[in-house]
């Protein structure tokens, strides 16, 4: 794919080399899309582990169960999980002549994944830098995506590839969601994956510290048996918004592995709830002025 090859930060590979990307006559098409979804929200981090795609179904889930039209996005090629966190594998998409339709979840959610095109899930993903900037703009672009009120994306961690080409895709109006643990380890790689947004262009709308204490399943009270509030200082050291801890729960990982992402079967929980905290402000977003 060569959408850049005319601006004058082409690469030879036919990628942009501009921290924004650019605006050529031939994405006349992506900005259609772009322009029938109302919020865009990259979650993402800067380290491996954190639990990063389970937040980012659950925030997808929990968006749809609030009544919103949601579409969610997996572009990390190389381990798309989301198929199997939403009991979707196996599932193929509808293909038409330039066009797919993502996989339904349900009435409110729809899923596209690379994952859903693979033959065999067990096979490696060998590709490199343009290939899956074409293939992410490809699941913007030519998945029928409808109108929706938010485009969740779950991005590979990492400030590499994936991550830039979705950021430039979605433009300067996609916003980050950072996830990190509360560890130093997660909170250095993390910090990095903040500094990476605003060099793009794009905004930082919080961050979430996952695995933050320990969720008993016995009496449902949180106990800080290992570090927490790494990512809260870390929010406000980088003047961002901190949009609540989600603790280390047994039914999380449970739930995961089944298909069945908790916020549909324990809502209710400890974790439910500080989920439900965390999407408030994302429901609270204003739509989007519309100019002629």
């Amino acid at each position: 794919m060569s959408e850049c090859s005319g601006c004058a930060s082409a690469t030879p590979e036919g990628g942009c080399s501009s921290a924004s990307g650019c605006d050529q006559p031939g994405d006349e098409k992506l900005q259609k899309t772009l322009g029938r979804i109302k919020h865009k929200i990259v979650v993402m981090s800067g380290k491996g582990g954190v639990g990063k795609s389970t937040v980012a179904a659950n925030i997808a889930v929990a968006l749809s169960l609030a009544g919103k039209k949601v579409g969610l996005l997996d572009v990390d090629v190389h381990g798309p999980s989301i198929p199997r966190l939403l009991s979707l594998k196996g599932q193929r998409p509808h293909m038409g002549d330039q066009t797919m339709e993502p996989v339904p979840w349900s009435k409110n959610l729809s899923v596209m994944s690379l994952g859903f095109l693979l033959e065999d899930d067990r096979q490696a993903v060998i590709w490199r830098g343009p290939v899956k900037v074409g293939l992410i703009k490809q699941f913007v672009e030519d998945v029928m995506w409808g109108d929706l009120d938010y485009l969740v994306v779950d991005c590979p961690p990492g400030t590499g590839d994936e991550p830039l080409s979705t950021l430039q895709t979605l433009g300067p109006t996609a916003m980050a969601v950072v996830v990190t643990t509360p560890q130093g380890v997660a909170i250095d790689d993390v910090r990095r994956s903040l500094s990476f947004v605003g060099q793009v262009g794009n905004r930082v709308f919080g961050l979430v510290e996952n695995m933050s204490g320990f969720a008993c399943p016995d009496c449902g009270k949180v106990h800080n048996i290992f570090n927490s509030g790494g990512g809260e200082d870390l929010a406000k050291e980088a003047g961002v918004r901190f949009l609540g801890k989600i603790p280390m729960d047994p039914a999380v990982a449970h739930s995961g592995d089944e298909g069945f992402p908790f916020m549909k079967v324990h809502r209710d929980t400890a974790t439910g709830k500080a989920m439900n905290e965390i999407i408030a402000p994302m429901l609270d977003l204003p739509d989007p002025v519309v100019t002629a």
